[in-house]
């Protein structure tokens, strides 16, 4: 799974073994703070995707990964399934416009970026300190039957 690091000055998209494989890319990603525009988080990263995989591996529906490129320019992708995502807009950066990772920790990177960063870098999980309320709604049991009376 795909580890962000954020410090004052950058956020670090750092992948696994495997990610690095399937999106054909060996380092990091690294973007100065001041060319993030926008964060947003999405339920369906597939509607996200613009552009063809150069290079990147795609497989329609289960994962896509890698640079998409479009008219131009790319976006990085590391997409899985359905599985919540992140959205990160660049602006000026000097590789990607974009950014759409999975990720189960979109909240806590969007909660993050609006705190002051330490000078090292950390985990976007161990920056944020508040926990984020989180609604479920609650599950009914059916009622056990009573026992016979006899």
């Amino acid at each position: 799974m795909v580890t962000l690091l954020l410090d004052s000055a950058r956020l670090e998209v750092v992948l696994s073994g495997t990610e690095r494989a399937l999106a054909r890319r060996r380092q990091r990603i690294i973007v100065a703070r001041e060319h993030l525009a926008k964060v947003q988080l999405t339920d369906d990263a597939w509607t996200w995707l613009r552009g063809v995989p150069r290079p990147g591996s795609i497989v329609r529906g289960v994962l896509a990964f890698g640079t998409w490129r479009f008219a131009g320019a790319a976006d990085f992708v590391i997409v899985r399934r359905r599985h919540p995502a992140v959205v990160i807009d660049l602006d000026g950066h000097e590789e990607f416009e974009r950014i759409v990772l999975t990720t189960r920790h979109g909240i806590e990177l969007v909660q993050a970026l609006q705190l002051e960063a330490e000078a090292e870098p950390a985990e976007v999980t161990a920056i944020v300190t508040g926990a984020v309320p989180i609604h479920r709604p609650a599950t009914r049991r059916s009622p056990r039957p009573s026992p016979a009376t006899a």
